[in-house]
This record gives C-alpha cells, structure tokens and sequence, in this order.
C-alpha cells in the first residue's frame, strides 16, 4: 500500500494536477477569508468552510478523476492488477494519495486560525471540529469518486460523473424540503444527507454519530471499488 501511496502522490505533484488543484483551493479559500473574516471583522471561519464546499465538490473530481481511469485507459491496470499487492491495498493506496492531497490543501485552514489569533482570541474548538468535519466529509467524496474512476476510462467522464454527484449531495437539503409532505421519503433523505451531518461539525459539535456516517461511506465506497476491480480481474 505505501509503495502504491508513493506512487501517486508523485503523480499528483510530478503534473500539474497538484499544483492547479492547490492553487484554485487557495484562492478560494483566501477570498472567502478576506470577505467573512477581514471585512467583516469576524473570528469564525464557519462561513469560509461552509462556501468552500462548493469548491471542493468540483476539485476533488480532478484530483480522482485519473485514479483508474488514466490506468484503464493507458492499459497499465493489467499490470495493476497482477502486481503483489492485493486489490484491498491498491484501492486504499490510490484513496489515501486523493485523500493527503486533499488535507494538504485543506490545513490552509489553521494557517488561517493562526493569522486569526495575532488579533483576536479564535474559536478552536469549533475550528478544529469543522477542520475534522471537512476531511471527513471530503474523504467521503474522495471515496465516491474513486469507485467512479474505476467504472471508466474515461478522467472527462470520471470528472464531470464526480462533479454531477457532488451537485447532487449540495442539494440533499432541497429534496428533503420538497418531500416534506412525505414523511417516510423526509426522514430516509435527512439519513443520507452529507449536509446535515456535517453541519453539527460547523457548530463545534463532536458526534460519533456524524463520525461513523462519513467513515461508513468512505468504508462502503471502497469496498464497492474493491468488488469492480475484482470483478474486472476475473473477467
């Protein structure tokens, strides 16, 4: 698994994957810093986090689009696949490459906590709870989008699958409204709504319960990858 993490974080950063990927999170994330906290002379960075999902749901497609996908294509997954690492540590080796890139963007955000307190006393604990709370939620979405890499070999196609489903999961909070006069509907869509589990994390509340929904996504998503890639050694 370390060998295959290695490899991808040196593909991540031996392009321009990373670099872009970088780049656009943090012009985002310091526009957003400067408009709710700067201008508005704020210590919380709830709405910062909270803007930059939008973000995030459209980078993470990038970072993940060309786990199998660009394998597939270039016809190297054979060579993958008979390699002596077992499928489980490939899948998790190419989530935990997608995932450290990721963090490597988001700790921007206790650079900024940092700044925060040379002028006033930040809120950490609410800081670090929506810290947790965003890689949580970003590793499920890595995991989501990797099983989607994996059914193509198309990166454009992995890209924009990634990007639609992340559009979908932002407006769970819609559907849930517009099925308000259908209880049972209601309820199953407030169970599988990222939003509402990861709102408690901007609020500085620590739930196991949000905590095991986001790891039992990201559990279920690579387990569902590890089935493909099986299902395609055999086939």
């Amino acid at each position: 698994m370390g060998a295959i993490l290695k490899r991808e974080l040196g593909a991540y950063f031996s392009s321009a994957t990373a670099y872009v990927v970088m780049a656009v999170y943090f012009f985002f994330s310091g526009l957003f810093f400067n408009f709710y906290v700067f201008s508005q002379n704020s210590t919380s960075l709830t709405y910062v986090f909270s803007n930059m999902f939008y973000i995030i749901m459209f980078l993470i497609p990038i970072i993940t689009m060309k786990s199998f996908a660009e394998e597939k294509r270039q016809k190297s997954d054979q060579a993958l696949l008979t390699s002596p690492c077992s499928l489980t540590e490939i899948v998790a080796g190419k989530f935990l490459g997608a995932f450290v890139m990721y963090t490597i963007c988001t700790a921007i955000f206790l650079i900024y906590a940092v700044v925060i307190s040379f002028f006033a006393q930040p809120q950490w604990s609410v800081i670090l709870c929506t810290f947790l709370g965003t890689l949580l939620l970003g590793g499920s979405l890595i995991a989501i989008n990797v099983f989607i890499s994996v059914l193509t070999e198309s990166q454009v196609v992995a890209a924009v699958l990634g990007m639609g489903v992340g559009l979908l999961i932002s407006m769970m909070g819609y559907f849930v409204s517009l099925a308000s006069g259908v209880e049972w509907l209601r309820i199953a869509l407030e169970k599988i709504s990222f939003m509402s589990y990861y709102e408690n994390f901007t609020y500085g509340i620590l739930s196991i319960t949000d905590v095991v929904f986001f790891l039992s996504v990201i559990a279920l998503f690579l387990f569902f990858t590890v089935r493909a890639l099986e299902k395609r050694r055999w086939s």
